[in-house]
Order: structure tokens, then C-alpha cells, then sequence
């Protein structure tokens, strides 16, 4: 990948990439869920803003206050509209904005790509502390070739500080990408593993951490460690807690569930070959 020393993220090294493995939860919505996670030593604690309407809420900013000064706290707009974006790092003062737009369609990359870049380019000069995550989409398992996920990795490299690789979920050749999405025109939170093959190679390639995300949980996370040797991991639905069902339930998790998680990764992070 090309990397422009100017902007690039390796300028700024508060972030560079460690031997320790970056454990990453979402969605934290409550400030006693991010104090439990504080306790059991994640890295980077994840909120949503689920609206641009509803940006500005006083029990997520509760959430993220709660774990300042102890992990890492990361906000996902699921918006974004500059100005209401910079409402929402003024407000919160996350330690990182998180973008998951889609980023690609049945024709290849989206020509939404160039606002977010822009978008992109603004918050690193408005808000140089503030680091920028960016989801980079990833076809589920076997159907790698079908998302241009290097290419747009590349594309957002010199204006990100880490990417996170999630599950961009795929039907028929005819069909929408944006129809398949659980929240349309985003990628994620479909409880689903992406093609470790494209994540591996991405980490292997990447100037900037990438976190491996997409369908994790206590069971598999070790493997996809193994297999994939990323930088750090992501998980959210399969740490949720379930109802009477089974389903997952958004935002409430399973905190018995996370601690696993944790622990797990922690081990897998330990054993990993160094490159």
C-alpha cells in the first residue's frame, strides 16, 4: 500500500501498532457496562449514535465519560453529516471516531467514497488527537474476490489511524449490497465471520492496526487470531446477551461472555508468531 509521510497515520505515535492484542467491545450504551469493561482491562470501548437526530445523547456520553482515562473510547455516528459530526466529537470527546459506511455496491467501489475521504481529511485537521478508525467491508467466507476491500483500504490508509475489517453480508449478483446490510448503507453487527483470508491479508499489508471484526466470540476468537495475525480484535454481537429465543439483544451484553472473550484473545495475542 502507498502511504503519504506527510498525513499518514505513523506520523502520530500515540498509536502505533504493539505487541499487546487491541481488545475491542461494542455496543457499550451504559456506564455500568463500560466500568465492567474497564475492570476487565479492554482497550477500546465502543458507543453508537444510532440517529443523527438523537446525536446527542446524555447516557451514552455517561458511558464514555465512565471509562476515560482507562481505555480508549470510541464513538460510531451512524451519520455522517460534517457538521453533525463535529457536534459529536466536541460533545463526547471520544479518543476515536469510527466510520462503517459500506463503502461498496454490486459495481465496485462507491462513489460515496470520496465525501468520506473529505470528511475524512477535515476531522484530522479540526481534531489532530483524535484518532479515526475506519471499517473496511469484507465478503463473508469464500467470496473475498467479490469486495474490493484492498483497494479501498489503500484508498483510506494515509487519512486513517486504524482500520477494522467487518462482514459486508452478499446475496445474489442482481441483489443490492445495501439491501443485505442489518443497518442499511453500514457494515456490521451481522454476527457473522468475513473471509479471513482478505482480513490476513490486509493485516499483512496494512501501514496502520487493523482489528479484525465480523461474527467473533469466546469460541472462534482464538483461531481467527491464528489465522488472520491482526493487530487487534472486535466483538459485538456474540458477546450480546439473548432473549427467550436466542436472538442477540442489542446493546446488553453478556458480560460472562465478554470476560471469556477477553481472556481468549488475550491468549491468542500471547501466542501469535511475531512476523
Amino acid at each position: 500500500m502507498k502511504h503519504n509521510a506527510d498525513i499518514g497515520p505513523f506520523t502520530r505515535p500515540s498509536i502505533f501498532h504493539s505487541l499487546r492484542m487491541i481488545i475491542q467491545i461494542y455496543e457499550i450504551q451504559t456506564p455500568e457496562e463500560a466500568e465492567a469493561l474497564v475492570t476487565m482491562g479492554c482497550d477500546h470501548i465502543g458507543s453508537v449514535l444510532t440517529t443523527e437526530a438523537g446525536w446527542r445523547d446524555a447516557g451514552i456520553k455517561a458511558a464514555v465519560d465512565a471509562s476515560r482515562g482507562h481505555a480508549r473510547r470510541s464513538i460510531i455516528p451512524l451519520f455522517n453529516t460534517p457538521d453533525t459530526v463535529f457536534r459529536v466529537i466536541d460533545y463526547y470527546q471520544p479518543d476515536i471516531v469510527h466510520f462503517c459506511e459500506a463503502l461498496a455496491d454490486a459495481r465496485g467501489i462507491s462513489p460515496e467514497c470520496e465525501a468520506l475521504l473529505r470528511l475524512q481529511v477535515r476531522i484530522r485537521d479540526r481534531y489532530p488527537d483524535v484518532a479515526i478508525m475506519r471499517a473496511i467491508p469484507v465478503a463473508p467466507p469464500g467470496r473475498g474476490k467479490e469486495v474490493p476491500s484492498l483497494a479501498l483500504a489503500e484508498m483510506f490508509a494515509p487519512i486513517s489511524d486504524y482500520f477494522l475489517t467487518d462482514t459486508l453480508m452478499l446475496a445474489g449478483p442482481a441483489a443490492s449490497f445495501d439491501e443485505e446490510q442489518p443497518v442499511r448503507g453500514f457494515v456490521g453487527i451481522t454476527g457473522r465471520t468475513c473471509d479471513w483470508g482478505v482480513a490476513r491479508d490486509l493485516a499483512a499489508a496494512s501501514p496502520i492496526p487493523v482489528i479484525l471484526a465480523g461474527g467473533l466470540s469466546p469460541e472462534n476468537v482464538r483461531e481467527a487470531v491464528m489465522a488472520t495475525r491482526p493487530a487487534g480484535v472486535d466483538s459485538c454481537t456474540r458477546t450480546n446477551a439473548k432473549d427467550a429465543d436466542g436472538a442477540p439483544i442489542r446493546f446488553k451484553k453478556d458480560m460472562a461472555r465478554v470476560r471469556r472473550f477477553i481472556e481468549e484473545a488475550r491468549l491468542a495475542g500471547a501466542s501469535m508468531p511475531m512476523p
